[in-house]
């Protein structure tokens, strides 16, 4: 992606990238972005035209796990977005049980 550098910072929640904010912000290409906001692992793709979605700092941290996972395991996209969602999932469940105080 050329000499761009990273960005780094912390996002409020009124505060929302663009595609190429966040492709920049992930050290990724646009059309990563839109293929994972196509197969319903980015955003919310609700039919609108990709370029247009804007996305909140929870877009953010999920995309670069996935960036990593797909980097880190060399694994394909549909097995890094599946262990990113049992992650979450795993994540949500231990919540919920020192919620419930099992934990």
């Amino acid at each position: 992606m050329g000499n761009n550098l990273p960005l780094s910072g912390v996002l409020l929640d009124e505060v929302a990238l663009t595609l190429d904010e966040l492709a920049l912000a992930c050290q990724v290409e646009p059309d990563w972005v839109i293929r994972h906001v196509r197969a319903g692992v980015l955003g919310d793709d609700g039919g609108i035209e990709v370029t247009t979605v804007r996305f909140r700092s929870g877009d953010l941290a999920r995309a670069r796990r996935l960036r990593n996972l797909e980097q880190a395991f060399d694994a394909n996209e549909d097995i890094a977005a599946l262990v990113l969602d049992l992650g979450d999932e795993i994540h949500r469940l231990r919540t919920r049980l020192r919620v419930l105080g099992g934990e």
